[in-house]
């Protein structure tokens, strides 16, 4: 069955995770009156990367993630890329507050709770390091009230778990900050899909698979063909901007949009297994983010961390990531999905990357050949008392690397972090990668507007709403100490989170 007449709608929205939800919210606050359909192939929301279990729910605020701030060789750490990560993570606080003080969110405690974020190191030369970043980072007022110590007594007071029954010499150090928060994607994701489900003008389709996405040569926008994998019904929509949120599935979904700022790009699929312990007596022990040094060669999600998670207000540890190879582009995807994301344009870029990324790819193997008790001797090295029959395997989300065309050799690179590819003539974008992307939702959503409705954020348009729902948008937070103090405790108080 097809209706032959398509559906129009102002923005259609393609994935129901976090991206869609809070770029789905924020354009129905902007625009009461849109008319906004959401089309997802799986039969709920948030069941890929925003799921509670499928991501470390750090709310990345760069304050403990040791890969945001590499050391140059004359021993400086250069803090830029971990300073961008904490204030776009303020904007996400910014958007959550709002939501709460106009009732939207009843309970911020329900997908946020404060959970302090450490660094952890052992080795003389680690040490080194963690001081040099900890000195880099406290000097700068983002990252006031950071501490520092290599006291094992003070550090088991921060985190038992990660110094009881470590018995020889090594030094250790530790960073902690107070300030950090864990958050439950999946719940924060479910919040804003059930609300934008109750408010008029929105539509959330499940189980609506996109098979089909080009231009209308009449009006040229979008038609977009979907089939629903219950009723067997094809359906057409009409859209003048669509955006693409489908985590892994993004990419396939660019590729058949055929616009020229999409072509060449490719991806590399990572998974992810973690180590979760559910135990009482031992998650009421641990309560903080604890991440350590990467191996040599490992991707930016495989960094080693111990983590206290609160999902569903179920409370857990777990351990990991551990890195898996899967060529499945979504955890409920297809084997067949990286083959078909091989064109003409990309198959270059991505044996270019295959060539020079042979660290990641013996890493990755190392991974998957790893038995279960290679894995839990990695745990000990962060928890010594562990007992393995405490914790069980979880199978975590898939991400997809990046792989961007280069002009070098018609080239291409291989990027670990989150990238918006948008049509020159406004009228699509789409969000490709990996980390930190649920953390940094809003900042993308904000990038979103501000490429592809530039003409509407005026002050007789969308603008003055878009500072009501960010305060400082405008403002860099980096520079300015007064305003990123005044927010910060701001946004502290409505979601109920520690300050300093």
């Amino acid at each position: 069955m097809s209706t032959s007449t398509p559906e129009r709608v102002d923005f259609l929205l393609i994935g129901a995770g976090i991206m869609s939800a809070t770029v789905g919210t924020l354009l129905k606050e902007l625009d009461p009156g849109a008319r906004i359909v959401v089309l997802e192939a799986l039969e709920d929301c948030a069941l890929e990367s925003s799921n509670g279990w499928n991501n470390a729910g750090t709310g990345h605020a760069a304050n403990c993630e040791l890969n945001y701030t590499p050391q140059k060789s004359d021993g400086t750490v250069d803090i830029s890329r971990a300073l961008e990560v904490n204030v776009e993570f303020d904007l996400s606080r910014q958007l959550w507050s709002y939501l709460v003080e106009k009732g939207i969110i009843d309970d911020p405690a329900d997908f946020i709770r404060s959970c302090p974020h450490m660094s952890f190191v052992w080795g003389e030369d680690n040490v080194k390091f963690l001081q040099a970043r900890f000195e880099a980072m406290s000097a700068h007022h983002c990252y006031h009230g950071m501490q520092f110590s290599t006291d094992r007594t003070e550090i088991a007071q921060w985190a038992p778990l990660i110094i009881e029954g470590r018995e020889d010499n090594t030094p250790v150090a530790a960073t902690r900050m107070i300030t950090g928060t864990d958050v439950d994607y999946g719940t924060l994701t479910r919040i804003l899909f059930k609300h934008l489900k109750n408010t008029s003008g929105v539509d959330v389709h499940y189980l609506h698979t996109v098979t089909d996405l080009k231009r209308d040569p009449q009006s040229h926008e979008w038609i977009i063909t979907t089939h629903c994998s219950m009723t067997h019904e094809k359906r057409h929509f009409q859209s003048p901007f669509v955006f693409i949120g489908a985590g892994g599935g993004a990419l396939e979904l660019l590729e058949k949009s055929d616009i020229p700022e999409g072509h060449g790009y490719g991806g590399f699929p990572v998974g992810g297994i973690w180590l979760r312990c559910d135990d009482e007596v031992v998650s009421h022990q641990h309560n903080a983010k604890v991440y350590g040094m990467a191996p040599t060669g490992s991707p930016p999600m495989s960094v080693p961390h111990l983590d206290t998670r609160i999902v569903e207000g179920k409370r857990s540890v777990l351990f990991g990531p551990y890195a898996g190879f899967s060529t499945r582009f979504l955890k409920h995807g297809s084997l067949t999905d990286l083959f078909r994301s091989v064109r003409s344009d990309n198959v270059v870029p991505m044996l270019d990357v295959a060539k020079d990324n042979w660290d990641l790819t013996e890493y990755l193997i190392s991974q998957v050949l790893q038995s279960g008790g290679h894995q839990f001797e990695m745990l000990t090295q962060f928890y010594p008392q562990a007992k393995r029959p405490q914790w069980q395997h979880v199978v975590a989300g898939q991400r997809v690397q990046i792989i961007r065309p280069t002009h070098k050799h018609h080239g291409g690179r291989l990027e670990f972090g989150t990238e918006l590819i948008s049509a020159s003539d406004q009228s699509l974008a789409a969000l490709l990668g990996a980390s930190p992307g649920a953390s940094t939702a809003a900042f993308i959503a904000i990038e979103l507007l501000e490429r592809c409705f530039a003409d509407r954020l005026t002050p007789d348009g969308w603008l003055n709403r878009l500072r009501e729902i960010f305060p400082t948008y405008g403002i860099n937070l980096k520079t300015d100490a007064d305003a990123c103090r005044s927010i910060r405790a701001k946004t502290a108080q409505v979601l109920k989170l520690d300050n300093i």
